[in-house]
């Protein structure tokens, strides 16, 4: 069995879910999320409790078990309490700016880059070198949050381009390191 699957999920009060043949719906304080399903999951609401099950041990239901209860766990925080990604810009003259509800980015490139958050997502700028994604749905964060990144990612050298706040760049020695 799926350790994780098999975890009952718990649903705070001020959350409300509907299931309907696998169409599962969730309300919250911050917001609504609606996902589909696989076909072949049980699921269940008892009570203040979600139960995710599985029909047989396939291999393709093993991997859907767990699967299934960490996204809808993840629905559920996401309208209780949200997700955010922090985006630190490291290198001279990188900085960002919001106009409107967009972001411009400048990073060394002859022209400055624009991004328009997605429908959903709040792209916030505390500092000329912070950028802050801010959502419900946790996969649409991380996905906007990788975009900005991979505007310039950053490099081994000298650790110059967008990072994550808790990532750690791997440093490498130049060519003078190499005797």
């Amino acid at each position: 069995m799926s350790r994780i699957g098999k975890k009952p999920i718990e649903i705070p009060s001020g959350v409300e879910i509907s299931i309907n043949d696998m169409t599962v719906s969730v309300k919250g304080p911050k917001g609504s999320l609606t996902r589909v399903f696989h076909k072949d999951m049980i699921l269940r609401k008892e009570e203040n409790q979600l139960i995710v099950e599985r029909p047989s041990d396939e291999k393709i239901h093993r991997a859907l078990h767990g699967t299934t209860r960490s996204i809808l766990s993840n629905m559920i925080e996401g309208v209780t309490n949200g997700y955010q990604k922090t985006l630190v810009l490291v290198g001279v003259g990188y900085r960002a700016t919001k106009s409107g509800n967009k972001v411009v980015v400048n990073v060394g490139y002859s022209h400055p880059v624009e991004v328009e958050p997605e429908e959903g997502i709040e792209l916030e700028v505390p500092e000329q070198t912070k950028i802050i994604v801010k959502g419900i749905d946790k996969e649409r964060v991380g996905e906007v949050a990788a975009n900005i990144r991979s505007i310039r990612k950053p490099e081994p050298y000298k650790g110059k381009g967008i990072k994550y706040a808790d990532e750690r760049i791997r440093r490498k020695e130049g060519k003078t390191g190499k005797k």
